[in-house]
């Protein structure tokens, strides 16, 4: 084996141990919830990615959801994406407010971002951070420059549009906080761009939201057939066997009527 053969053997080996760790980070199921049904699907263009998502306990009995992506993809990314996650389950633990756990999030970043003027970009990032009350069904949530995930109620699609920009370059207004209240037989789709943004060798024509749009409102199916479906209409469109961008998806059906 030749020099360069060995060495490009050697990377690709560390690569795919330092895949294998940053797979650890993520939830290996979602919750079980006796008030919907949860399900997700993630593919990483590369071993290592920028995507990152959790399902996280509060202390008050409420649930956390997030989905992001940072700047990028492969190992830049995937250091990021680990300081993030550990980041937002330590300050989770202290206090169950959306806006403190993103403003300390967009801080954190900033902080390093501050240290390089050659790599500051890199540390920034996309996120939707949420927290549901299972008794009322109502999610707080701030949409720091996200895709907009997605309601399907009966034959409507709500979009929950960013309420403030991304993570990592300015701070984060108090009023970014929004709500929605979700009601039985709901469908929310959390969505990373990778999917949107995913292209057509052919053409080099989008998936986009329209697509996405039909979809989610045609299934028929439960939660895990319809992610299932998504990524293979996805990778189809492509025509490849790797996504060209990390794709994370997250489906939550809801189940039951709120209380109170």
């Amino acid at each position: 084996m030749g020099l360069f053969s060995k060495k490009a053997k050697q990377q690709t080996e560390t690569a795919d141990i330092a895949g294998q760790v940053q797979q650890l980070l993520l939830p290996k199921s979602p919750p079980v919830c006796d008030w919907s049904c949860i399900g997700v699907r993630n593919r990483m263009a590369e071993g290592l990615g920028g995507d990152f998502f959790d399902f996280l306990p509060t202390a008050d009995g409420c649930q956390a959801v997030m989905i992001g992506d940072v700047v990028g993809h492969g190992p830049a990314a995937a250091v990021v994406m680990s300081l993030l996650s550990g980041y937002i389950h330590a300050k989770l633990q202290a206090v169950c407010s959306v806006h403190h756990v993103v403003d300390q999030v967009n801080a954190f970043l900033k902080s390093f971002a501050a240290r390089s003027q050659t790599h500051d970009h890199l540390f920034s990032a996309a996120l939707f951070f949420g927290i549901i009350d299972p008794m009322t069904l109502k999610l707080d949530y701030i949409n720091a420059g996200h895709p907009p995930p997605l309601v399907r109620r009966g034959e409507e699609i709500l979009a929950l549009h960013s309420t403030t920009q991304p993570l990592g370059f300015f701070d984060i207004p108090e009023d970014s906080v929004r709500s929605v209240q979700f009601r039985q037989h709901d469908r929310c789709l959390l969505y990373t761009d990778g999917i949107t943004e995913t292209t057509a060798v052919v053409d080099g024509e989008l998936f986009g939201r329209q697509r996405l749009d039909n979809l989610l409102l045609n299934h028929q199916g439960d939660h895990l057939e319809f992610l299932d479906t998504l990524l293979a209409e996805v990778m189809a469109f492509n025509g490849q066997d790797r996504p060209q961008d990390d794709c994370t998806a997250i489906a939550i059906d809801f189940h039951r009527e709120r209380i109170g």
